[in-house]
């Protein structure tokens, strides 16, 4: 590692410190390597679209950064000053549409198993596969480490800007992407300054007495069989889930909560305990840290949620003690798991 290659040093968000180490702990699984695939039409411009992608690394230091966590007291991410993004190209315009729908396939599948490496970057590349004389597909690949799915959108927009400007399309003169955004890190520094020593009070407060992980049904050892699993579907028609939804409003209640309950409820009769915990994702982005909601990074955290469920209390009472607990975990939603 050169030193003059690296631009800053910082530790983990508390999702990466997750994400990372069960990177490590199971590398054969692909369940934090992400794909996003789309289908663009028109007349489009290689040479603009590499420069315009390579100007979104550029742009966030983020998706300049590796990871290292051999050597130290705890891991780190590691931002270079500069990293060439991997844009591969693929002409399939005379193959019958079969082939290409196979070809595709197979270029998803080697990639998925080509992985990255950790410390390497960036974590992050792009292939570009011509299936028609004005039609591609376009295949994203990054590790999650870097980005949560509120950074997608975020990411592609500058993305098809900066190509609208590398092409000299009207109105597209990139003033949105030079106001610039906040690093990442000042996320990180962020996180560094609120109290864990409150947070572990209150977490500790809320998970007392429970002792047991709520299990639905017992698996042997570690194995992960996709077969023992089975996949039930319920589809509320359109004037149920309106019902519904107006009823919640009325009783104050956001659907999140309901699903919530909802689940709770499952997990209590299957697992036949009245006294259930299940992890809950929340966004993660603190109101209080300015521009936070145009910051490009992982921000997304797993809380434990801890819910009784008592089959004597009237159903919307519940509900909204169970919305109530739910706003001051928010709270503590930095906390490290």
């Amino acid at each position: 590692m050169s030193v003059d290659r690296i631009e800053d040093i910082y530790p983990l968000s508390p999702m990466q410190q997750g994400m990372l180490f069960h990177s490590l702990y199971a590398p054969d699984m692909p369940t934090y390597f992400m794909q996003l695939t789309c289908d663009l039409q028109g007349r489009l411009d290689r040479s603009a679209f590499a420069r315009a992608a390579q100007e979104v690394v550029d742009r966030h230091s983020v998706l300049r950064t590796g990871f290292v966590w051999e050597g130290v007291e705890e891991p780190l991410q590691v931002v270079y000053r500069g990293a060439a993004l991997p844009v591969a190209e693929y002409d399939w315009r005379n193959l019958p549409a079969a082939e290409q729908s196979e070809r595709w396939e197979r270029l998803r599948s080697e990639d998925r198993s080509r992985g990255f490496e950790l410390g390497q970057v960036p974590l992050m590349r792009l292939a570009l596969a011509r299936v028609g004389e004005e039609a591609y597909r376009l295949l994203w690949s990054h590790h999650h480490l870097l980005l949560d799915g509120w950074c997608q959108g975020l990411v592609m927009k500058e993305l098809f800007s900066g190509y609208d400007r590398h092409r000299g399309a009207a109105g597209t003169d990139g003033a949105d992407e030079r106001i610039g955004r906040r690093p990442y890190r000042d996320y990180i520094a962020w996180l560094q300054q609120q109290d864990m020593v409150k947070a572990e009070r209150y977490w500790r407060e809320t998970l007392r007495g429970f002792d047991q992980p709520t299990v639905i049904f017992e698996r042997d050892g570690n194995h992960h069989d996709e077969a023992q699993y089975k996949h039930q579907r319920l589809r509320l028609t359109p004037e149920q889930s309106q019902r519904l939804q107006e009823r919640a409003r009325r009783e104050q209640v956001t659907m999140s909560s309901v699903l919530q309950g909802a689940w709770a409820l499952l997990l209590a009769r299957y697992s036949n305990t009245s006294d259930v915990v299940f992890g809950a994702t929340v966004s993660g982005r603190p109101a209080e840290l300015a521009g936070v909601e145009r910051m490009v990074g992982l921000f997304i955290n797993t809380l434990p949620v801890r819910v009784r469920v008592r089959g004597e209390r009237e159903v919307w009472e519940w509900l909204r003690e169970l919305q109530a607990q739910q706003v001051e975990m928010r709270q503590y939603e930095y906390s490290p798991l």
